[in-house]
Parts: C-alpha cells; sequence; structure tokens
C-alpha cells in the first residue's frame, strides 16, 4: 500500500508541475502573442496635458490615463521617444499599477527618436548624415527593454523618420538600417530577449508602397532585417493632399447629407486596405514574407487648416467616430494591429493654433470628455469611477448626437488644393 501511495503522490506531483509549466507558458506574453492579436488593441499614446513638452506627466496622470485604456480594452501602447521622461516614468507607472492589481496588463512598443545631422536647428538639415544624439537614444532604449522586459515588447527605431516630407529631420533608410541591425545583433547575444521585436514605424510610400524612388537597395536590406513592418495610412490627410477617393462623385449628388459622408468614409477605408496591399505586393516582390502592421492611422476631430470648413471638410467628431469604426472592424477582422492615434487629446502639437488639427486626434478631449467614438462605451458603463485629472469621463456635446449631426460637414463636389 505504501509503494502505491507514493506511486499515486508522485503521479499527482508531475500532474501539478506539468500544469504549472502549461501556465507559465500560457503566461508568457512577447510581440510575436500580442501583434495581430485582436484581444489586444493598440494605441498611440503621448499623455500631455499642456501646451508644451517641458512639462511632463506624471507617474499619477499616467496611471489614471492606463486605467481609462484598459477600461477601453487597450492593451499595447505605442510611445515616440525616450530622450523625454515620459517614457520611463510611462513604464515606472504601468510596473507600479502590475504591483497594485495582478492581472493588469499593459504592453509598450517603444519609440526610440531618429533625426538628421542639424535637425530642429537653425542650420541647412542634412539628411545625407544622421545626428550624432541618435546613439544615445538607442542606448536609452535599450537599456529601458532590459529594466522593463515584462513591458516593452518592441522597439520601434524612428517615427516618419524616412519619408522625404519630414523635411526637418528626415534621414536615409541606411541609417535606420544601421541601428535596427544593431538592435538585431543585441538580440543574438543575449544583451536583449530574442522574443523583443525590432521595426521602423513610417509612411506607407517609406516602405515601398508609393513612389518608386523609394525602392532603394537600404530599403530592401531593411525590410529584410526588421521583424515586421509598421507603416503608417492617413486618409483624413489625403482627403486635401490627393482628393479624388474623398470627392462626392456624380452618382452619390442626390445621396442625403449622412449617405454621402458614409460612402465617404467607406472610400476612405479603402484608401488605407490599398495602401496596406501596395506595401505587402512591394514586399512580396523581394521575396519577402512578414507581418505588417499599422504603426499609426487616425482622424482629427478638429480642422481650422486644410481639413476644416474651409478646405477638404473632413474633420470633425462623427467622421472620426465612423473612421475609428471602421478600421478596427478591418483591422481586427484581418488580424493586423492597429496603433491608432491618439488616445487622448495633446494642445503642444500645435500650441500656437487651438484648433489645429494635430491637436485634436484623440479620443478623449483634454476636459476628460469622451469623443463620439467612444460614446457606446460610456453607455456601456466601462469609465465608471474613472476620472482624467479629477474628472468624471462624460460625452462630449452633453451626448446629444442631433447637436453633433449638425456640426457635421459633408465632403465637398470638386475640390481645388492649390487653392488651400
Amino acid at each position: 500500500m505504501t509503494a502505491l501511495k507514493n506511486i499515486l503522490i508522485f503521479t499527482i506531483l508531475i500532474s501539478m508541475l506539468g500544469c504549472n509549466n502549461k501556465s507559465n507558458q500560457e503566461k508568457k506574453i512577447t510581440a510575436e502573442t500580442i501583434l495581430g492579436n485582436p484581444e489586444y488593441l493598440a494605441i498611440s499614446y503621448g499623455g500631455y496635458r499642456q501646451k508644451s513638452r517641458d512639462i511632463q506627466p506624471t507617474i499619477a496622470e499616467l496611471k489614471e490615463d492606463m486605467k481609462l485604456l484598459a477600461a477601453m480594452n487597450i492593451k499595447v501602447l505605442r510611445t515616440y521617444n525616450v530622450q523625454l521622461k515620459q517614457a520611463s516614468n510611462l513604464l515606472a507607472a504601468i510596473r507600479e499599477l502590475k504591483k497594485e492589481n495582478s492581472k493588469f496588463e499593459m504592453y509598450v512598443m517603444l519609440g526610440a527618436w531618429i533625426d538628421c545631422q542639424n535637425a530642429w536647428t537653425d542650420q541647412e538639415p542634412n539628411h545625407e548624415i544622421e545626428s550624432s544624439q541618435n546613439a544615445a537614444e538607442i542606448d536609452r532604449a535599450v537599456a529601458l527593454a532590459k529594466a522593463y522586459p515584462e513591458i516593452v515588447k518592441i522597439i520601434a527605431v524612428g517615427n516618419e523618420a524616412m519619408v522625404n516630407w519630414a523635411t526637418s529631420y528626415f534621414v536615409r533608410p541606411n541609417v535606420i538600417l544601421k541601428w535596427v541591425n544593431h538592435l538585431q545583433e543585441l538580440k543574438k547575444s543575449g544583451a536583449l530577449s530574442k522574443d523583443l521585436w525590432i521595426t521602423s514605424s513610417d509612411d506607407f510610400s517609406s516602405w515601398g508602397g508609393g513612389d518608386p524612388s523609394y525602392h532603394t537597395e537600404d530599403l530592401e536590406k531593411l525590410i529584410k532585417a526588421v521583424d515586421y513592418i509598421s507603416m503608417h495610412t492617413y486618409a483624413m490627410h489625403n482627403s486635401h493632399y490627393n482628393p479624388g477617393f474623398w470627392l462626392v462623385p456624380e452618382n452619390e449628388t442626390e445621396f442625403s447629407k449622412i449617405e454621402k459622408i458614409e460612402a465617404a468614409m467607406l472610400r476612405a477605408l479603402q484608401f488605407a486596405k490599398d495602401q496596406y496591399q501596395d506595401i505587402h505586393t512591394y514586399m512580396k516582390s523581394l521575396g519577402v514574407n512578414k507581418p505588417i502592421h499599422i504603426g499609426e492611422t487616425g482622424w482629427a476631430s478638429v480642422s481650422n487648416e486644410h481639413y476644416g470648413p474651409n478646405g477638404s471638410k473632413a474633420a470633425d467628431e462623427y467622421k472620426q467616430g465612423r473612421y475609428y469604426q471602421l478600421i478596427r472592424e478591418w483591422t481586427n477582422e484581418a488580424k493586423i494591429s492597429c496603433f491608432y492615434f491618439e488616445a487622448f487629446d495633446e494642445q503642444w502639437k500645435d500650441a500656437q493654433n487651438k484648433f489645429g488639427s494635430e491637436n485634436h486626434f484623440g479620443l478623449i478631449t483634454l476636459k476628460g470628455e469622451a469623443k463620439f467614438p467612444l460614446w457606446d462605451l460610456v453607455d456601456q458603463g466601462v469609465f465608471k469611477g474613472l476620472t482624467r485629472d479629477g474628472q468624471a469621463i462624460k460625452k462630449t456635446y452633453g451626448g446629444n448626437k442631433t447637436k453633433l449631426i449638425n456640426e457635421v460637414l459633408t465632403p465637398p463636389r470638386t475640390y481645388n488644393v492649390n487653392a488651400h
């Protein structure tokens, strides 16, 4: 009997160890398991409240924001640089929340900002030579990835750093390639986790989806070096710069206002899908097959510039809401991660122009009001008991949809880019 009893105990222990190992494996979260998983919604995040980034969000403010985003089922954040305290404070805030609640989940795509020589100075930018500050930026990103391996799952080298219209700071692909290769070597040596994914987050054209002038040998090498492609696509901006898809066609002139808007928003979604497909086609032409995810896309709710009443008439909360819904539905179904731009309004981006579109891409206003894309979540009570800067989350327009619709702009029938 003793021998039989010992065998039973041994069997139970082995079974328990097996369960624990299985549980540990199931809990191992990597970029590969996060990206493309609709249970891990992604968003771009800054958290800045003031008109200057000199005033950094505090850890308490960051924790407040994290709770709001978690209530929205957001579990992956994208940041943009590590020279300021925002990123390191964000990681500390997430770790604190995880200690307070073992079930709290939030992961980070850590951005390392890349510049060319003389960027953001009174001297002429030299796009053929990189900034001497880039090396320190990469070192800081590496240090944070090592310090917070349970949170940092991706490092993105540069933000729109290769696209030629970023005239203040863009670099050639060989610079991004250099630092991507550096990070990949650190993974091979064991200095960084092999599960950490490395990419660069850039405009669709920079990844070969647009002008053939971007199709260079260095870009080919870069596509082969990254773990996945992080592309940006902005139908809203193109409602001004390439308005063909946005204009009301002749066969829709008799549509109602809402019908015209709906048709335009469906074309905007197709615009994003086409740019995604263009990159996929170029990548496949190189004999490469890697994941492509959306590092940025979004829609502003306010504009007094190209996208407002005197421009393409694209920016308003209703269209923002439809775009958010459409882009989430597509990317979730297609298993594409979408780092939607962005979580909260930030007024530093166009500090001298209160109604500049760059200040109004957030889903939540500076006053803690949920814009139209999130009204249904307010109705569901997901924000109950949560605040931003001490203010409970309420709907914009007081939740009056009729008032919102009355301010919505109908896309134009014709549009002269040069006249705006």
